[in-house]
């Protein structure tokens, strides 16, 4: 493998020990090139000069490793611990305690303060013997920093989704209860309905945010049965019916005969919902719903189920569209967390199937989801 020098046939590195006394482990017998490894590489010898020095760590640290080979690794990679203090001076790789193997990673910084992610592997021939090679890797912060700052935001957008539905239950009960008996039944009724929509509001609010939890953990579970996908359609057009839209706003088209689909009814409920409440909520016109049977996006599967929701509204931006699935995007400012369509693309991917956005043929917006059919292993 090479580690970032050149040399004539024969030649031999300055201060490295001859290939067949090479410690095992030090990188060079990988035959894997440094350069094509994703985080940053600096590997010293038994004397503190550095003898590899990739691409990555290149771009992270911003010198040249024509510049940094050969260099003592204090000054080709001067870290500095948060608080200050020189790094290799405070933990002394080569003159400390015999029996370390290695540095766990940690924040260190580069000159001029940028944080980098490090940790660092001592290579010895023997245990307790003297340090052979230094394995270093860096690793850019920047992505670690991005989870961090979604975090914070979803944090921020739960808290502040939260604060108006307890403010209006703690403000309508402490005037209830206080004042119950200046209040006529109707007026008693309006602010315990309020109450419970509130109520109902806050449970909907954790329930997203512990979906997301468990989609970002990779533990959102599945449980399998069947499911009328047609039918379960048909009852969240009829629950909007009775809250009051219109019948003809809703078309179902549903192809026969459909696969049987095995899919966990209440993740699925939650897809539709959503799906269907933003047609409702941000489109016009009608809201068509198309269930069909189509090709599986599971491989070696030839059957799935695809489910159409479109709507003639104004749609969604061009230049939206790669977003639409990410957290706290929003399609208009009328209300909604942001969370609703990447809980819908977790619960879809989680069932090994597929969801896409486009325009609709009536120009507005269109979701497809598609999901495998075939029933558990344990029924096959």
């Amino acid at each position: 493998m090479s580690v970032g020098t050149s040399s004539a046939p024969g030649a031999q590195d300055a201060g490295s020990p001859p290939a067949a006394s090479r410690p095992p482990g030090d990188g060079t017998d990988l035959g894997i090139d440094p350069d094509q490894l994703p985080d940053g590489l600096v590997v010293a010898d038994e004397q503190g000069r550095v003898i590899c020095f990739n691409a990555a760590a290149e771009r992270i640290t911003a010198v040249r490793a024509g510049d940094a080979l050969g260099q003592r690794l204090e000054k080709a990679l001067p870290l500095e611990d948060l608080e200050g203090r020189r790094w290799w001076q405070l933990t002394d790789p080569y003159g400390g305690l015999a029996i370390r193997v290695a540095q766990p990673e940690r924040n260190l910084l580069l000159p001029g303060g940028r944080e980098v992610l490090v940790c660092a592997r001592y290579v010895r021939t023997r245990p307790t013997g003297p340090v052979r090679r230094l394995v270093v890797t860096l690793r850019d912060t920047e992505a670690r920093r991005r989870t961090e700052r979604s975090h914070a935001e979803l944090i921020a957008t739960v808290a502040h989704e939260l604060r108006s539905p307890l403010t209006s239950v703690k403000g309508f009960t402490a005037t209830l209860l206080a004042k119950w008996e200046r209040f006529t039944d109707d007026q008693k009724r309006l602010m315990l309905e309020t109450v419970d929509a509130d109520a109902d509001r806050v449970t909907r609010l954790i329930a997203e945010l512990l979906d997301i939890s468990r989609i970002d953990s990779g533990r959102l579970e599945v449980r399998r049965q069947p499911v009328d996908i047609g039918a379960a359609v048909g009852r969240h057009i009829q629950a909007y019916v009775a809250a009051g839209q219109p019948a003809d706003r809703f078309l179902l088209r549903v192809q026969q005969p459909l696969p049987d689909l095995w899919a966990d009814p209440d993740k699925i409920d939650q897809v539709l919902s959503n799906l269907l409440e933003n047609a409702v909520r941000h489109g016009e016109g009608t809201v068509t719903i198309d269930v069909t049977a189509t090709a599986s996006p599971r491989e070696g599967e030839e059957t799935g189920t695809s489910v159409t929701v479109s709507d003639e509204g104004p749609g969604i931006p061009e230049e939206s569209m790669n977003r639409v699935f990410t957290r706290f995007w929003r399609g208009s400012k009328r209300g909604g967390t942001g969370l609703g369509l990447y809980i819908v693309k977790g619960i879809v991917e989680a069932h090994g199937g597929i969801i896409t956005v486009g325009r609709a043929p009536g120009a507005g917006a269109e979701f497809r989801f598609t999901l495998p059919v075939s029933a558990p292993a344990y029924l096959a």
